[in-house]
């Protein structure tokens, strides 16, 4: 199995980290929405499979690495939820069970160049939620895990980025 696209740092514990409702409502959305985690790790692996299925076994080996990333971010985000006060039910806003995730977020694009594109845009997207995030929170702790999170999200665009690059030559 590949291993994740990641920094070679370590995640922050979520240790020490107490119940915190503001924190809670402004991480939740990375962790199941339309521009969480969880869809990017689903986006990942659909477009893994088309890439692999065409012949393109490193830019498929690429987009699984990130999806195992983003699997981490899901940990990550789960544990802080958790330490939070709430459940990591897989919806916008734990603790609240409404607006489930659902996979029609997916981009099911069928174009590879389009793939990338959308998966370049997903990235752009998290690193501005991510960078958001970070102004607004003030729990030191959960900061240390979104911006750990950050980094990897721009070392994916970066690699993303050089793909699409090399893929349209």
């Amino acid at each position: 199995m590949p291993k994740p696209l990641t920094l070679q740092a370590e995640f922050p514990t979520t240790e020490g980290i107490c119940p915190d409702a503001y924190s809670l409502a402004v991480i939740s959305p990375a962790y199941a929405s339309s521009t969480g985690e969880l869809n990017a790790v689903l986006q990942y692996f659909y477009h893994f499979f088309n890439f692999d299925k065409q012949g393109y076994k490193e830019i498929a080996a690429d987009l699984e690495s990130i999806a195992i990333a983003e699997m981490l971010h899901i940990e990550m985000l789960g544990k802080t939820i958790l330490a939070l006060g709430a459940q990591p039910i897989y919806c916008q806003n734990p603790p609240t069970a409404f607006n489930f995730y659902s996979a029609k977020y997916v981009s099911y694009s069928r174009n590879l160049v389009n793939m990338l594109e959308d998966d370049i845009l997903g990235e752009k997207r998290a690193v501005a939620q991510y960078t958001k995030m970070l102004c607004r929170l003030k729990n030191e702790q959960v900061k240390k895990i979104i911006s750990r999170i950050l980094e990897d999200e721009k070392l994916h665009l970066a690699k993303l980025e050089e793909i699409l690059q090399v893929f349209k030559c």
